[in-house]
């Protein structure tokens, strides 16, 4: 979906409340991308297998390359994730930035814990990103060895978040 024509409420594309509506819109209307552009500056926000919030500076301008998150040293709960899974292990990632819930809400079971089988249609958690809570699938088939993330911490794109072993 794309606009050419300026926002009515204000000049400014990059509005937090107007982002926060365009993803609801979104969500609304099953839409995989949405692209606006105003004068020399375009915000396109994409969901779906990425789904990663891309912001474009005005054309001419480059972009340094953004730094790599520090690891945060685990103190407890969900061990750290390691390089590679082991062998036979596979990986559920993060398909977006957000914060991670195990369960649907406070005080509620979570989603799944270590040693239960899922399916790829399982949902395992929730990733909240800019008040959308987006249930994440496992993606495969196997039982879950270990949660890579505590709850309400923030994720990455493609963080792991579960081992998986096939069953």
């Amino acid at each position: 979906m794309s606009s050419g024509s300026s926002p009515s409420n204000s000049g400014d594309v990059f509005d937090v409340r107007r982002i926060r509506r365009l993803v609801e819109l979104m969500n609304e209307h099953d839409l995989s991308e949405i692209d606006l552009r105003q004068a020399d500056t375009r915000i396109r926000i994409r969901r779906g297998p990425e789904q990663v919030a891309h912001l474009i500076e005005p054309r001419g301008m480059a972009m340094p390359p953004a730094p790599l998150p520090a690891k945060a040293p685990a103190a407890e709960g969900p061990r750290p994730p390691a390089e590679e899974p082991k062998k036979n292990r596979q990986v559920i990632r993060s398909p977006t930035v957000g914060t991670f819930y195990s369960s649907p809400k406070p005080g509620e079971p979570p989603f799944v814990k270590v040693g239960d089988v899922v399916s790829p249609d399982t949902i395992v958690c929730i990733v909240e990103a800019m008040k959308v809570f987006n249930p994440i699938p496992a993606e495969l088939s196997g039982r879950i060895v270990a949660m890579l993330v505590q709850n309400e911490h923030p994720v990455e794109y493609n963080q792991p978040l579960f081992e998986v072993e096939p069953v």
